[in-house]
């Protein structure tokens, strides 16, 4: 299938913005923000005024429009240094079929406030909903053009050919950010292994290995004693315990990362409203039932398991964010504005690699339709034989995503400053509307 066709605007040809973004927030989510905020400035023909959805499609749906042209240019300009989603908000809200006022209210809103440019910043699931909105716009023949901006930490978006997708904006700085937490966590193990020799450490990635498998990029030349197990590694707990015990036979310690997903059972899920479990939020985690089982093994060395879990730091710390992922996050989405205007309606930009030995990023589209809740895998031939580590090909490909140099983080007082917009939100111009899911949970 092909995108929505491009139909032009008519004779008014400059109308409003609003860009939104949902799912889990990245390092760099907001780069992306700068690049369409600035994007948008780039045509002031063409787009008008520039409002961000508070808090996702549902700030669509509640006529919470936040005025991003009203915003001072130095705040927009510390945007690329500020994690996570504070800036804008984000959300977990699905729109459904079955959810007609939904849609009804999306319509209202966009015409309400003369929006003919829709941008979606998000993974699999927000593509889903950018798509929903293109149709959308199709079928009632309303002027606007919606377009995606590609994000998330999972790497997960695409095909797994990577001709769809490379890797999305977010992966390179948690990538960077495990890396750097194995280099400190070997620290930590070789100076304490008399008293705790295994350090088993969760990472993200419910379902897709690559955040659990960034941990070798602490360690290309293989010296340490790490073991990586993937969700697709197809172990079990027992197989586990017996490679540990090996390692530590053979080197008196180990260094266990593990996967949110790798599967231990029962955990007492909980799910969000996209269906996806939510391991920081469920009753057990997986790294505590590890080092649990661990403990009851006979360690050939002294001392016991201890476990680690980052939790949303991994997708909320500035420091580790990687200047190659900061500089594509911009870049995405300025290429997201300049494809709605030259393509129309129903892309979504994304990241390509040249071919050859030097890495360059390359920057295209991508129908919607394609990409919308796709959910690649994890090569597995890039999983070794024994299934507790990657290869040299998954570091070929990751190590240039997570760069060579620190990112400039502006200083105030000696904390860091971020972008903080001022609250000053479009007029509402219709009556006030609770979403229809919520008031469908709620009855």
């Amino acid at each position: 299938m092909t995108a929505l066709p491009f139909v032009p605007h008519g004779i008014d040809m400059k109308r409003n913005v609003i860009v939104a973004q949902s799912g889990g927030p990245s390092p760099v989510i907001n780069a992306s923000l700068q690049g369409v905020i600035e994007g948008c400035q780039s045509y002031p023909d063409r787009l008008g005024r520039v409002y961000a959805a508070w808090h996702g499609i549902e700030g669509v749906l509640k006529e919470e429009l936040l005025d991003l042209s009203a915003q001072p240019r130095r705040e927009v300009k510390l945007l690329r240094n500020t994690p996570a989603a504070g800036s804008i908000g984000t959300c977990r809200y699905k729109l459904k079929e079955k959810q007609a006022e939904d849609f009804d209210r999306v319509i209202d809103v966009l015409r309400a406030h003369d929006i003919g440019w829709f941008f979606y910043n998000g993974g699999n699931d927000s593509m889903d909903t950018a798509n929903k909105i293109a149709k959308l716009a199709r079928e009632r023949g309303l002027d606007l053009i919606a377009a995606g901006v590609l994000k998330t930490i999972d790497n997960d978006v695409g095909d797994s050919a990577f001709k769809l997708v490379d890797h999305t904006p977010g992966y390179g700085s948690t990538a960077r950010y495990w890396a750097c937490i194995v280099q400190n966590a070997e620290e930590e193990n070789r100076g304490s292994c008399p008293a705790d020799p295994v350090l088993v450490l969760q990472a993200m990635g419910r379902k897709i290995g690559y955040i659990p498998a960034a941990a070798r990029l602490a360690d290309p030349e293989r010296r340490l004693p790490l073991q990586i197990y993937l969700a697709e590694s197809g172990l079990t707990l027992e197989q586990l315990g017996v490679n540990v015990l090996r390692q530590l036979a053979k080197d008196g310690r180990c260094i266990v990362v593990i996967s949110e997903g790798f599967d231990v059972g029962d955990i007492g899920a909980v799910r969000d409203s996209f269906g996806h479990t939510s391991f920081s939020a469920s009753q057990l985690t997986v790294a505590q039932i590890v080092t649990n089982y661990l403990n009851t093994l006979p360690f050939p060395v002294p001392g016991k398991a201890r476990c680690q879990v980052p939790g949303t730091d991994q997708r909320a710390t500035a420091v580790y964010a990687s200047e190659v992922d900061l500089d594509e996050a911009y870049a995405v989405g300025r290429k997201a504005v300049d494809i709605a205007v030259s393509d129309g309606n129903g892309w979504m930009a994304t990241i390509l690699r040249a071919p050859g030995d030097e890495y360059r990023p390359v920057y295209d589209k991508v129908p919607l339709e394609q990409v919308a809740n796709s959910e690649r895998t994890f090569p597995k031939e890039w999983i070794t034989a024994d299934g507790i580590d990657v290869t040299d090909d998954f570091v070929r490909y990751a190590q240039p995503l997570i760069g060579d140099r620190w990112p400039k983080i502006k200083l105030e007082n000696g904390l860091q400053r971020f972008a903080r917009f001022k609250m000053k939100f479009a007029k509402k111009k219709l009556p006030a509307y609770v979403p229809q899911a919520y008031r469908q949970a709620a009855g």
